[in-house]
């Protein structure tokens, strides 16, 4: 029999009940209990004594979509008022890893305060007590990114004391505490200062399919899942000559998922427990498409590649209508400079995989004045509908704004079943001359 595995001293009490933790009643009546295991095929999460590989994504909304897509799970960001979600959740047969943050020191939360900290701490004791015993729920997830650089021992301290406060009240889901990538010195630390903590959480864009590799040499050798991953971030991509980042194609993005989850996740089994992808829902930053895997439209959200490409991931077929695929955005405009009120041309070039007949809408907008730190919400950028000159098929005729500055055109196609994909390019609105 498999033995549940706990991160440091908490492993060799965790061997010796075993057989009480999988056989037992869930707690409460209700509650689920989730183990992760090590046997001879490695590491594997156990779920009211069944395998469960994590097929999530991060986000709060949609649900039922996820479910068609085939996912089993979602992942929060924060503790509080998760009751509805968690029923929302449970009643279409997913589990939630409940997020429980913790402060960073950029938004200036002192870890060498030790009121803030004990606060802290309280506060994480309400949440674990009042959700513990909810059926929906799968692992605590302590923190994200709080660590910062990695280098500070206070904050490590203080999320192994979370870890083992969990672990007291709620000997029955497992804890895990989630970073921004792997550099410097994190996993060191970890492995030093965090000994119940039973699994690391990595949210990866760019680097991912390295991960695993950068994992070993770093000498992590207990579980991990994927918290994040999508797209190359906009800090991780070329720029044009003023610092504008170059965003893929919704297209361009699709692959990224997918590519990144066959390496980092799907060939890592035994070590890897799953991943959720970023992000189930749709947001601004640094552009309002980059992220998202949802594109808001009237009266809900249609599906982008990145939903199609996660669906293959989780069920080994395709969705019946898959998102149109941009080829390229043609834009005589893009990357480069131009004077104010210029007459412009763009196309896009697509194909739908059903034969679908697309629709474009084109865009054009300032570039984010409002570029925030480690996803912290940004403010939506105007748009300039009056640039629009003629919009025929995929074909686009417009005028640079009047005003000097960055800007981007975006074009958005629909397949009018449910599906899109985006695509935009950069352009500078240089000052017009004396």
């Amino acid at each position: 029999m498999k033995a549940p595995y706990r991160g440091g001293a908490a492993f060799a009490l965790a061997l010796g009940c075993a057989s009480a933790i999988l056989a037992g009643a869930a707690p409460g009546g209700g509650g689920s209990v989730v183990t992760v295991t090590k046997g001879p095929d490695g590491y594997q999460l156990l779920r009211n004594g069944e395998p469960y590989t994590v097929r999530g994504a991060g986000g709060e909304t949609h649900l039922e979509l996820l479910k068609a897509a085939g996912g089993n799970s979602i992942r929060t960001w924060g503790a509080e008022r998760q009751g509805a979600l968690l029923d929302r959740a449970h009643a279409l047969g997913l589990s939630v890893t409940i997020g429980i943050w913790l402060g960073h020191e950029r938004h200036g939360f002192r870890y060498d305060d030790p009121k803030q900290v004990a606060d802290q701490l309280a506060q994480a004791r309400r949440f674990v007590e009042q959700y513990r015993s909810h059926p929906a729920l799968l692992l605590w997830g302590v923190g994200n990114e709080m660590e910062a650089s990695g280098g500070n021992p206070a904050v490590w301290k203080a999320v192994n004391d979370v870890a083992r406060m969990i672990q007291q009240v709620d000997p029955h889901h497992p804890t895990m505490t989630v970073v921004a990538e792997i550099g410097g010195s994190k996993v060191p630390m970890l492995r030093r200062h965090c000994p119940d903590v039973d699994l690391l959480g990595v949210n990866s864009y760019g680097g991912l399919a390295t991960l695993p590799r950068r994992l070993r040499t770093a000498g992590w050798d207990r579980p991990y899942l994927v918290t994040e991953f999508g797209p190359r971030g906009h800090w991780e991509v070329g720029k044009t000559p003023w610092g504008a980042p170059i965003e893929p194609t919704s297209t361009e993005k699709a692959r990224t998922y997918r590519e990144g989850y066959e390496r980092a996740v799907a060939a890592q089994r035994g070590w890897c427990l799953g991943a959720y992808a970023f992000l189930w829902g749709h947001k601004q930053e640094a552009t309002a498409t980059w992220f998202g895997m949802l594109l808001p439209v009237p009266g809900g959200v249609e599906r982008l590649g990145a939903v199609d490409a996660m669906t293959y991931a989780w069920t080994g077929r395709w969705p019946e209508n898959r998102a149109p695929e941009v080829e390229a955005l043609e834009c005589e405009a893009g990357g480069q400079e131009v004077a104010p009120g210029a007459r412009l041309t763009a196309e896009v070039r697509a194909r739908d995989p059903e034969g679908d007949a697309l629709t474009a809408r084109w865009e054009v907008r300032s570039e984010s004045a409002d570029r925030r730190e480690g996803g912290d919400q940004e403010s939506l950028p105007p748009a300039h509908p009056e640039s629009i000159v003629e919009a025929r098929g995929l074909s686009l005729v417009f005028r640079a704004p009047s005003r000097p500055g960055p800007y981007r055109l975006f074009v958005t196609l629909h397949d009018g079943r449910g599906s899109a994909a985006t695509a935009n390019v950069p352009f500078l609105v240089r000052e017009a001359s004396p």
